[in-house]
């Protein structure tokens, strides 16, 4: 909570690209607080699909139904971002299996540097709990657009497909 009363949560990502889980994450955490930071995070060491510029414009329009929003880049430490902000609570998107080893080491790290901010959890729904940008890059080049659809907004299927080139054609069925 700022000083004037607001609550004020970060979700801090690199969100390359959003995915429908992303999405659902950002749902739920704008009906938890009265203002949601959306941190694209800026990191030379990953091998990017999108720039930030695209990626923030990518998440504006995915999220255009939201109007308690807020996106920004930022480059460093999350949880500096975060204090930035104003913010004293950090939500972190987890996929159930792949991620809690991870997350809660960072979460623990995370308090040692800023014990006065928290770690949300949230937990895509189940039907998304398996999707990652990590998967998006890979099965991009061999997905059709209905496919990507399954776990991708709609403007951001049509991102995708820019960058990686025409959807496959379909073999026949033999």
């Amino acid at each position: 909570m700022d000083k004037s009363g607001v609550r004020i949560a970060v979700y801090p990502g690199s969100f390359d690209p959003i995915t429908l889980g992303h999405l659902d994450v950002m749902e739920r955490a704008s009906r938890l607080f009265d203002r949601l930071i959306i941190g694209v995070g800026v990191n030379t060491e990953k091998c990017l699909l999108f720039e930030a510029g695209e990626r923030i414009a990518l998440i504006r329009e995915a999220t255009a139904h939201l109007d308690n929003l807020e996106i920004r880049e930022f480059h460093g430490l999350a949880v500096e971002f975060v204090r930035e902000c104003h913010a004293r609570v950090m939500v972190r998107g987890v996929r159930p299996i792949t991620d809690i080893q991870a997350e809660l080491t960072m979460m623990m790290a995370n308090r040692r540097l800023a014990p006065d901010i928290e770690t949300l959890f949230m937990i895509a729904d189940g039907e998304l709990a398996h999707v990652s940008s990590s998967l998006i890059k890979q099965i991009a080049p061999l997905a059709g657009d209905e496919e990507l659809a399954r776990f991708l907004p709609p403007s951001v299927v049509k991102a995708v497909r820019a960058k990686v080139g025409p959807q496959p054609e379909k073999q026949p069925a033999k």
